[in-house]
């Protein structure tokens, strides 16, 4: 699967399509960008089908609702593209300095009918709007349902829902969030808000953000050197700021049925093509034809009816689907990370054996580098692989920072520098 000619490829211009150098032979990885993790069963079948014939027949569901594609060759991205094209999908951002695919992880607040009609709004509005490309770094948003889970703290712009008043839906507006190298709670930048401000105060924060901020930083850094208060003022002034923006339709846009959510846990976020597609048959016959992909990088199937719920897990079963297991977001280390300096799916699969009754009702995540891309500091546990040091006979090996997370803030660092035997013994000493 090498490529003769990655010297040859300008792997930095790829990163606005989407597409990311996966290693130094010049294999690729590949984003789709899917709003609110909301997916059709014919993309889905769609996706399942270019990863079968492009890919390694493997998906990764990322903790952000995204498909990633990896092994991907640079001859191949144009019938990629136009495959993902034709259903109705791109991957245009989702890398590079653009705005991201909008996100939701609150798949089970009452709230979630309301915000993935929201999230694809602004999709349709960011997404290759070259107003809005050309961006110091990315740019994430997420639209939640509730305040659960506090993922609204790790974005760039968190929205999150609070009702609807007299047909007005209404928002808290988050800023200036993040993970990474340096976490940084975001600030409530303006508290209920109505839906036809939202946009107009999104495109004034990603002006401020593409005008005031230089290469290569995230928000969170224009905020830390100017203050929040002359953030403020920058915002207020831009043009689109003080503007009203009607999106609203006599239509219900929910994609999902309103009724029970059934979950598919998937390990570490891989699944197969093949699962893939029966998920999708399953979804069709079940949930109205759609799929949910979540934080946590399981699927979701949303059904109606009292005995809909039954019905779809007596076809999960039958179609041999596995039942509950550790919940665990995984990043791909460096299986097919050039960032990645652990072997995550090995290492969670170890944690997993050495964990108690109490650690395996817990919430984990592990991160394969310091970027925290599974967002370990918002799991009940996370794990962070800080660095490498040099062993017997010179070998590199991977130290792990293990944290715990009590409250509604980060998850804080309570074991730092552990070798792997070391990380084992703390996480099986939980219960």
């Amino acid at each position: 699967m090498f490529m003769s000619t990655a010297g040859a490829i300008d792997f930095q211009k790829l990163r606005i399509d989407g597409i990311y150098q996966q290693d130094k032979e010049g294999n690729l990885m590949l984003r789709v960008k899917v709003p609110a993790g909301v997916i059709s069963g014919l993309q889905a079948k769609r996706v399942a089908a270019i990863s079968e014939r492009f890919s390694n027949g493997v998906l990764h569901l990322t903790s952000r609702g995204s498909i990633e594609l990896h092994w991907v060759q640079w001859p191949d991205l144009p019938a990629v593209t136009s495959e993902l094209t034709a259903v109705g999908l791109t991957s245009r951002g989702a890398c590079g300095g653009a705005v991201r695919g909008i996100s939701c992880s609150t798949g089970l607040s009452e709230g979630f009918g309301e915000v993935q009609v929201l999230a694809r709004k602004l999709q349709r509005h960011f997404a290759g709007n070259p107003h809005f490309e050309g961006l110091p770094k990315k740019f994430k948003i997420a639209v939640e349902g509730s305040y659960e889970g506090s993922r609204h703290l790790i974005q760039d712009l968190g929205l999150v829902y609070l009702g609807t008043e007299d047909g007005q839906r209404w928002y808290d507006v988050w800023a200036a969030g993040g993970l990474g190298r340096q976490p940084t709670e975001a600030f409530k930048l303006a508290g209920r808000v109505a839906e036809n401000r939202v946009i107009p105060i999104v495109e004034a924060v990603v002006r401020v953000y593409k005008t005031h901020t230089p290469k290569p930083k995230r928000l969170k850094h224009l905020v830390q050197k100017i203050g929040e208060q002359r953030f403020r003022e920058l915002v207020e002034v831009e043009p689109a700021f003080g503007k009203t923006l009607e999106i609203a339709t006599p239509l219900d846009g929910a994609l999902t049925a309103k009724g029970e959510r059934v979950v598919v846990p998937v390990f570490a976020g891989e699944l197969a093509a093949a699962d893939m597609n029966r998920l999708a048959d399953l979804a069709d016959e079940h949930a109205g034809g759609y799929l949910t992909l979540t934080a946590d990088q399981d699927v979701a199937l949303f059904v109606d009816g009292e005995s809909g719920g039954d019905a779809l897990r007596k076809a999960l079963d039958e179609a041999g689907f596995g039942g509950p297991q550790v919940t665990f977001r995984v990043c791909p280390g460096n299986h097919e990370c050039c960032m990645g300096l652990s072997a995550t799916r090995d290492v969670t699969r170890q944690v997993v054996e050495a964990l108690g009754a109490k650690g395996r009702e817990a919430v984990w995540a592990i991160s394969g580098c310091p970027n925290s891309c599974s967002q370990p500091q918002l799991g009940d546990y996370g794990i962070i692989t800080s660095k490498l040091v040099s062993g017997d006979g010179g070998k590199k090996a991977p130290r792990f920072d293990l944290y715990r997370r009590e409250g509604k803030a980060f998850g804080q660092a309570i074991r730092q520098g552990l070798s792997l035997e070391q990380l084992l013994a703390a996480v099986g000493e939980i219960g």
